[in-house]
């Protein structure tokens, strides 16, 4: 009985829906714009948290990074300086004396605007040019597509070879061309290629793919390291390994660099984990903000929804009346108008959901970061809009409910 009398509703409230197009369209896009903004938000920045996680996982959780030391911004009206640059002795020094069970790899920019020519073919002048050892490539989490790496006789002498990312190879190669064994040229210098990085994308809107890796002696030679100050990325064989090799690391650092006992650290020690975990904390804070952004806007759009289910109420009073005339409870007509009610807002909610991943992924394709549904969050979607309809129809149901059928019957 029960479900007869609830598809009787369903029905009734689709015929009112349906002879109401206008109106219903305009409840639909006020739940559907809450919806939209909160669902599309979340999933941009569903999708900017993968990217981050995908960036990061190559590096895994068992890897810290030793930098210069250095503080941004202004202090007194004053620009806060860099500390003083890890120098190849350093860091050269720092892998022989590595503690047991620590890889260390250590690299050196020598430019980020060069370009890379083939005969007469250039590529842009966006090319990094990193000075690496052998271990760089294991340690950051890099492969190799094409060819082989540096050995440690490569890395350690100042044999013209090099290392290019995909971007180069396409831009200076025939897909049919072999680029292994070929000669480039970095600047004036000539170097001949022994292997191709394999393709990584982007990461924060920016190419992976455009560097190239030569000898730390070749890049000495070309470039002068003089000011420059080394990277050193260090992998331990265990997890759970890492906090302890990391502080004995620290220690031998602070020798090698005459660091005094009592004052701070001149570096920088950083953990990939710990990198993953702050940026995937400003993500949260901007989720948040567009949470509230978008309850903010359901909280608008239940008040549209309320005034609109009002006006629908008094349009309906002879209706209303002929129906408590012929027998129906007070009950009765508000359980109608609520069905009615959660109905339109089950549909603003499905029409919100659907566009906010639509919109959310446009905005996750122009950041270039993955496509994701975030189920969650569309979870969240429907119950808001059901308890958004359900708030905002209860008053325009009692209403309904309360009218006297004889005063209901008697209105124009």
């Amino acid at each position: 009985m029960k479900n007869t009398l609830l598809r009787e509703m369903i029905f009734i409230a689709l015929r009112s829906i349906r002879s109401n197009l206008l109106r219903t369209a305009l409840t639909i896009a006020v739940i559907g714009l809450g919806i939209t903004a909160l669902i599309s938000m979340t999933t941009a920045t569903s999708s900017l948290e993968a990217n981050v996680e995908k960036q990061f996982s190559s590096l895994g959780t068992n890897v810290f990074s030793i930098s210069r030391k250095s503080e941004g911004g202004l202090s007194r009206g004053r620009r806060i300086e860099l500390g003083a640059p890890i120098s190849y002795r350093e860091a050269r020094k720092f892998a022989e004396l590595a503690p047991n069970g620590v890889q260390v790899s250590y690299s050196v920019f020598g430019s980020r605007q060069a370009t890379v020519g083939r005969g007469s073919e250039q590529t842009n002048p966006n090319i990094a040019i990193l000075g690496i050892d052998a271990n760089y490539l294991s340690v950051s989490g890099y492969e190799i597509d094409k060819g082989r790496n540096f050995n440690a006789i490569d890395a350690n002498s100042a044999h013209h070879l090099a290392l290019i990312g995909a971007d180069i190879a396409d831009d200076l190669f025939e897909s049919w061309e072999d680029p292994i064994g070929e000669e480039i040229t970095i600047g004036s210098q000539p170097y001949s290629i022994a292997g191709v990085l394999a393709a990584k994308g982007l990461a924060f809107g920016m190419s992976q793919d455009n560097q190239c890796y030569i000898p730390i002696p070749c890049l000495r030679q070309q470039f002068s390291d003089e000011g420059r100050s080394y990277a050193l990325s260090c992998q331990v064989e265990k997890a759970e390994d890492l906090i302890p090799l990391a502080e004995t690391s620290t220690g031998i650092l602070r020798v090698i660099r005459g660091d005094r006992p009592g004052d701070d650290s001149s570096f920088r020690i950083a953990m990939s984990s710990g990198l993953v975990s702050t940026l995937k904390e400003a993500t949260q804070g901007i989720t948040l903000a567009a949470s509230f952004i978008g309850i903010i806007t359901l909280f608008g759009a239940g008040i549209g929804l309320m005034n609109i289910m009002l006006v629908s109420v008094s349009e309906r009073t002879r209706e209303i009346g002929t129906r408590k005339a012929l027998g129906a409870s007070p009950k009765a007509i508000r359980t109608q108008f609520l069905v009615e009610v959660i109905i339109i807002g089950q549909m603003g909610g499905f029409t919100g959901i659907f566009l906010g991943v639509l919109v959310g992924n446009l905005i996750a394709s122009f950041m270039e970061t993955p496509f994701v549904i975030p189920w969650g969050w569309m979870g969240l979607g429907i119950l808001l809009s059901f308890l958004t309809s359900l708030a905002s129809g209860y008053y325009p149901a009692r209403k309904a409910a309360l009218l006297d059928p004889i005063v209901a019957l008697g209105r124009e």
